[in-house]
């Protein structure tokens, strides 16, 4: 049996070993909601035009499952879905996302900017990204966090991780109740990550593409993070100070 989590505001960051996925129905959107989210959406792309409703993974629930254990419950989506934050009175289901914390030798951590081509231009987050739903016949778990993860790292870092070298480290939950897996990659030498970053931006750039982080950030302290300017993902500037800590 599995007991909810309490509610409370700002960041949660759950000390977990264990998750657990169950795949569950999706909530009642009314027509009227269902319209608005359109709208929405319609004028989003207008703004970005890079923008793609791909299919997503939202999560409608996270409870305790036992020591050091969660159970999250996810739903079927698209990424118009998020279009509802704009729609007053309409209710969003949270996203299930994917963070890794990349440290080099000195015991800094990469924190990303998103570029302009990206949903939120400007902001500065982890490597990561939203989950999506597992293909027919495949599942989604524990195992399909780790390779989205790795993924991620290097799409958007040029660096290359075996999943299983992923150590599942946190959960955390942030204001509008948005669920990440944050697991932590294996360490490297600063001149390595740069290199592999350039190497990255520069086949970006030869394809006509611009890099899903344009800059990179070696952080230690939420001090440091104040100083890069702009926006910080809600999640970051805890995470970074329980790294620091650890």
């Amino acid at each position: 049996m599995t007991e909810p989590l309490l509610q409370s505001t700002g960041v949660e960051l759950l000390d977990v070993r264990r998750i657990r996925l169950v795949e569950g129905p999706a909530p009642y959107l009314s027509p009227e909601n269902e319209a608005a989210m359109n709208r929405r959406w319609a004028e989003s792309v207008r703004a970005n035009p890079h923008l793609f409703d791909g299919p997503v993974a939202a999560c409608t629930g996270l409870d305790l499952d036992g020591p050091r254990a969660v159970v999250v419950t996810w739903v079927r989506t698209t990424y118009r879905h998020y279009a509802l934050r704009r729609v007053p009175g309409a209710g969003l289901w949270p996203s299930l996302f994917v963070s890794v914390v990349q440290p080099v030798d000195d015991g800094r951590v990469v924190a990303g900017r998103m570029s302009a081509t990206t949903a939120f231009p400007g902001r500065w987050q982890l490597p990561g990204g939203s989950m999506e739903p597992p293909a027919e016949g495949e599942t989604l778990d524990l195992a399909a966090l780790r390779r989205h993860a790795a993924r991620e790292l290097v799409e958007e870092v040029g660096v290359e991780a075996r999943p299983e070298e992923l150590r599942l480290w946190l959960v955390s939950r942030g204001d509008e109740r948005h669920v990440g897996a944050v697991f932590v990659a294996p360490s490297l030498p600063a001149p390595v990550l740069w290199e592999r970053y350039a190497a990255l931006v520069a086949s970006e750039t030869a394809r006509g593409q611009e890099p899903e982080l344009d800059r990179l950030a070696l952080v230690r302290s939420p001090d440091e993070l104040a100083e890069l300017g702009g926006n910080l993902v809600d999640y970051l500037e805890p995470i970074v100070r329980r790294y620091a800590a650890r």
